[in-house]
């Protein structure tokens, strides 16, 4: 067996994905081949996708995702577009199904380059997200940073869509505030057993929202598809926003944009751009890496 696998550099609103090519192989990505290219300018990323053989009938690949830290993620719905776009130019085919340790996920890449993602049901329950105390209501928990008497962040709701996730509802740009401090601490609270992604929302509209994400296992991060789902589903079940929403990501190149519908089927479906940078190969072990420098390598998609 080769040391050597196929991989892409790619990113979803300028979420760095990580596409690795393991198909035909039994062996992982490693937490420490992860942790070093996350530690390379060149590699870094904010999650690893690992496609690997289906584990089951009527799925076409089993996903690995892998953070920065070397942990494993349940879900990432940025990368998931990333995958789809890759094995749509290399199969031609549009749609697919996947299996990830969250469950199962449908997707399917539409004529126009956006790729919708099915990220299943949201989850409420206190002991399902998890939180290490019970709520009855989670849609606004008791959580806060700041000055008791004037916090500067307060009562979030709390969901899972796969992962845990805690959306902070504020009244300007999210970019204002500074989450680079406050995300680790809220991320790392102990009513977070499983720690969380953490979100601040800005509703704009009845169908357009604002938010900027620090993301578990990953930090500050440009964009986060799975947070952008939990704040369209917060905000819903909170009555500030219908049940389809358009999403600016505001840490994103450009401020770019997902569509999050919460389907009457309790369905959360996401639609958004994924794009590939560059490619090479990586060893899935040291995370060793040599990028493609064959003729027409920087302008074909793999």
């Amino acid at each position: 067996m080769s040391d050597r696998v196929e991989f892409a550099v790619m990113n979803g609103l300028g979420n760095k994905i990580l596409v690795v090519d393991m198909r035909g192989r039994t062996d992982r990505v490693t937490p420490a081949a992860a942790i070093a290219l996350a530690a390379d300018p060149a590699t870094a990323f904010d999650q690893i996708m690992a496609i690997h053989d289906p584990k089951i009938d009527g799925t076409d690949a089993y996903i690995d995702i892998l953070n920065c830290d070397g942990s494993k993620a349940q879900a990432c719905g940025n990368g998931t577009r990333c995958v789809v776009q890759a094995l749509a130019s290399e199969t031609g085919r549009k749609s697919f199904t996947f299996q990830t340790i969250a469950g199962i996920l449908n997707a399917v890449e539409h004529q126009d380059g956006t790729i919708s993602v099915d990220m299943g049901k949201p989850v409420f329950a206190w002991d399902k997200i998890p939180l290490s105390e019970e709520f009855h209501d989670t849609s606004r928990i008791e959580l806060q940073i700041g000055p008791i008497d004037a916090p500067i962040l307060h009562s979030p709701s709390a969901m899972s869509m796969g992962n845990p996730h805690a959306v902070f509802w504020v009244d300007r740009d999210p970019m204002t505030y500074d989450l680079e401090r406050f995300g680790p601490l809220l991320e790392n609270h102990p009513i977070f057993p499983e720690k969380a992604n953490i979100t601040l929302a800005q509703v704009t509209s009845k169908t357009s929202m604002v938010t900027r994400t620090w993301e578990r296992g990953a930090g500050l991060t440009l964009a986060c598809g799975s947070a952008a789902c939990a704040a369209g589903v917060s905000a819903a079940r909170t009555g500030r926003t219908e049940r389809k929403v358009t999403i600016t990501v505001a840490s994103s190149p450009n401020r770019g944009t997902l569509t999050i519908d919460w389907r009457a089927d309790d369905k959360v479906v996401m639609t958004g751009p994924a794009e590939w940078e560059w490619s090479g190969t990586v060893d899935p072990a040291t995370g060793s890496w040599q990028r493609d420098t064959s003729a027409g390598a920087e302008a074909a998609t793999p």
